[in-house]
C-alpha cells in the first residue's frame, strides 16, 4: 500500500498502513509522570504510558497493567525516533 501525506507543509504526517507506520515533523512532548497503581495479580506487567499521533496531535496513552499474551513475553516499549527533520513512530510489541 501506498504512503499518504496528510496536514499542512508545517506539520506533514506520512502514514504507511500496511506496516503501521507514523512520520511527523514535530518532536514528541516529553513523557509524562505517572502513578503506577498497586499491581492487581503477578501475573501483570505494567505498559507504560506513551504519546500517539491521532488527529493532527499528539495524544497520552495512560500507562496500564495487561497479562501477558504468553508466559515469559516481554513487552518492547513504543517509541518515537528522529530521522533528519521527521520522527518516526514505532509501535509497543510483545517479544
Amino acid at each position: 500500500m501506498p504512503a499518504v501525506a496528510v496536514g499542512n507543509p508545517a506539520n506533514v504526517i506520512v502514514t504507511t498502513p500496511a506496516a503501521g507506520t507514523t512520520i511527523v515533523t514535530e518532536a514528541p512532548p516529553a513523557l509524562q509522570s505517572e502513578f503506577v497503581l498497586a499491581q492487581p495479580a503477578p501475573n501483570y506487567v505494567w505498559v507504560a504510558g506513551y504519546w500517539t499521533w491521532s488527529s493532527h496531535q499528539y495524544e497520552w496513552t495512560s500507562g496500564h497493567w495487561v497479562i501477558p499474551p504468553n508466559p515469559g513475553a516481554m513487552w518492547v516499549c513504543p517509541r518515537w525516533e528522529q530521522q533528519g527533520n521527521a520522527y518516526k513512530f514505532t509501535e509497543g510489541y510483545w517479544n
